[in-house]
């Protein structure tokens, strides 16, 4: 026990008086062996920060990389739900205009409905107790996305049930267009109003539309 302390104190010494600028690495065999021990712990020290400086690196390159990714993750998200709200909507708004495409189609004239129309025009003028002294299918005009069912009318009476004639027909359940009109008396002198309009019908079924031609239509 002794004789390790005195070893100690002695190889303390020696590190007390020691050159330490006069050491010289091709001479390490010669140094005292509590300088190859201290030199050994430094040489672990070091190799330790090492590894670790090492370590830490590659560990803050992945930290940083999952940092990315998250972040590319996150806005992924938020645009997949701002994509899906978005997509909500365009689904109303498809279910509204398919909504009112069906009612648009519902209240348009085929080529067979066309003599219930007439019929329904003819019983609104005479209701009104009006003289139907023409009415007239012209020939079916195709266009891009409908068919027209152009009509001339021609009826005769008063002021006032003309005016609720052409309120009657505007608010048939048809597609139905009241173009140029004229309104003069029958005849000189004559209280009887003459009532010359251009009517239109329309057809918006999947078989309409085409280019422009006349079709044939019921006289």
């Amino acid at each position: 026990m002794m004789s390790s302390q005195r070893r100690w104190h002695e190889e303390w010494q020696r590190l007390r008086t020691l050159d330490w600028q006069a050491l010289d690495l091709n001479e390490a065999g010669t140094w005292p062996w509590s300088i190859k021990v201290l030199g050994g712990v430094l040489v672990f020290i070091a190799a330790l920060a090492l590894i670790g400086g090492w370590w830490a690196s590659d560990s803050r390159l992945a930290l940083a990389g999952a940092q990315r990714e998250e972040a590319r993750l996150l806005n992924d998200y938020r645009s997949s739900v701002h994509a899906a709200g978005l997509l909500g909507q365009a689904r109303a708004q498809k279910a509204a205009l398919d909504a009112q495409l069906t009612q648009v189609r519902g209240m348009s004239t085929p080529e067979a409905d066309m003599p219930a129309l007439v019929d329904s025009i003819i019983h609104a003028a005479e209701a009104n107790r009006l003289a139907v002294d023409t009415l007239h299918q012209q020939p079916s005009v195709s266009r891009a996305l409908h068919t027209e069912h152009p009509l001339d009318i021609e009826v005769l009476g008063g002021y006032h049930e003309i005016a609720e004639f052409i309120a009657d027909i505007s608010r048939l359940p048809r597609l139905l267009s009241v173009h140029a009109f004229t309104l003069e008396p029958s005849a000189p002198q004559s209280a009887t109003l003459r009532l010359t309009l251009a009517a239109r019908a329309y057809d918006t079924g999947p078989s309409s539309g085409g280019e422009d031609h006349p079709q044939e239509g019921a006289p």
